[in-house]
């Protein structure tokens, strides 16, 4: 098969070359996958349509949250066969790696953001056909600075060390947003002008498994390439968080990595197949921009100062990572001198590291400040932004 065009310039590039191995897939494998776009959720799907008949639906589904489906006496159906599958926590589930994963994302503090919004978000508009539902949501392009707040804040719980245990914080958080998932394919299902043959189902499992790579393996690539280092464990630590986190997500388990030569190689075949960028990628890649722009700058001349530099450094890590081809076609800002900033930023931030990696007890302290960091970005986004943990308002608006 013809290299993507994504593995053809940028960081991308660099990761084909050095992932350890032909990560290309076969024409086989592009069917194979080709047939998850036809797929959704359907036990999230029951739930919600539930949910559409019960006014007490959405009740009943936090409270089996917090307390668990025994906890509701006679729940409706749907909702206990999609707890006691979710409790059901698959054996390959390793709870130590999932913390170390845990604490491993943590110690990257609030610099681990940046290649969430710069590289997964903005890469992901790539994806013409995913960003059809976001389209017709109408949130992302007309509300697009809550929304990236809102997916930092989320990234942010699901990230946490014991977050994923069964009723914690991201726990909660990876079933909400599955079900909200649900909700907005339900409502574009229910949309005269869906274009099956072109869009696929929406909010389908390929989609899904793509947003789940670029939380996880583009996190840790992005990251590596601002200067971050990991072991080899912690890497595999990550992908498993992510994994676990994915499975809570709805992704099919046959779409669901096992390791970081699969998660390449899947990415590899994501990009042969979905990332074909449209005029909806460059409005989404806006309305990105237009989010940097706004987000906790203050106002007055030191503000559009601030608001202007923050655009000009989240294009330029796009930039290098998604190549000028791409980056081009998505209209972001090309500005060299940031670019080199970003380049020499990254070299101090590699020397830094490998000090950590080097003096005792540095790592563990890296770890606490990160973690200090992620809690006060929240707490002041928090302070500016109204935060709707349960997702209440996305699934009321896409019932």
């Amino acid at each position: 098969m013809d290299e993507p065009e994504l593995f053809r310039q940028g960081g991308f590039r660099l990761a084909a070359r050095f992932s350890g191995g032909d990560i290309r897939g076969d024409e086989q494998q592009v069917r194979r996958l080709r047939e998850f776009a036809q797929a959704e959720d359907p036990a999230a799907d029951a739930v919600v349509a539930m949910m559409r008949e019960n006014p007490a639906g959405r009740e009943l589904f936090e409270r089996a949250l917090k307390d668990g489906i025994d906890s509701i006496e006679e729940p409706p159906d749907e909702l206990r066969r999609f707890f006691l599958a979710v409790e059901a926590t698959p054996f390959w589930v390793d709870r130590a790696s999932v913390e170390r994963g845990a604490r491993a994302i943590v110690r990257t503090g609030l610099l681990g953001l940046f290649p969430l919004g710069d590289m997964a978000l903005m890469g992901g508009y790539l994806a013409s056909r995913a960003t059809k539902s976001l389209v017709g949501t109408g949130a992302i392009e007309h509300k697009a600075t809550k929304r990236l707040v809102e997916t930092a804040t989320w990234w942010i719980e699901v990230t946490n060390p014991g977050a994923l245990q069964s009723g914690a914080e991201g726990y909660a958080a990876a079933l909400r947003v599955r079900i909200v998932h649900a909700h907005v394919r339900a409502a574009m299902n229910r949309r005269p002008d869906w274009d099956y043959d072109r869009w696929d189902r929406p909010v389908n499992q390929v989609q899904t498994t793509g947003t789940l790579l670029l939380f996880s393996l583009v996190f840790v690539f992005g990251t590596q390439l601002l200067g971050i280092r990991y072991t080899a464990r912690e890497r595999a630590d990550i992908l498993h968080l992510w994994r676990y986190a994915g499975w809570l997500m709805g992704v099919d388990e046959e779409l669901l990595p096992a390791g970081e030569r699969d998660a390449w190689r899947l990415l590899w075949l994501l990009a042969a197949t979905e990332f074909i960028p449209d005029e909806d990628s460059k409005r989404l890649a806006r309305a990105l921009l237009k989010s940097h722009e706004e987000i906790g700058h203050g106002r007055g001349v030191l503000g559009k100062v601030l608001s202007h530099v923050s655009v000009r450094v989240h294009s330029s890590i796009s930039r290098l990572v998604l190549g000028k081809a791409n980056a081009d076609f998505l209209e972001l800002p090309d500005d060299r001198v940031a670019q080199g900033a970003i380049v020499a930023a990254a070299g101090a931030i590699f020397a830094a590291e490998t000090v950590r990696r080097t003096v005792p007890g540095l790592t563990a302290l890296q770890e606490r400040i990160g973690l200090a960091e992620r809690r006060a970005y929240v707490a002041h986004l928090a302070k500016l932004f109204e935060i709707d943990a349960t997702y209440a308002q996305h699934m009321r608006s896409a019932a």
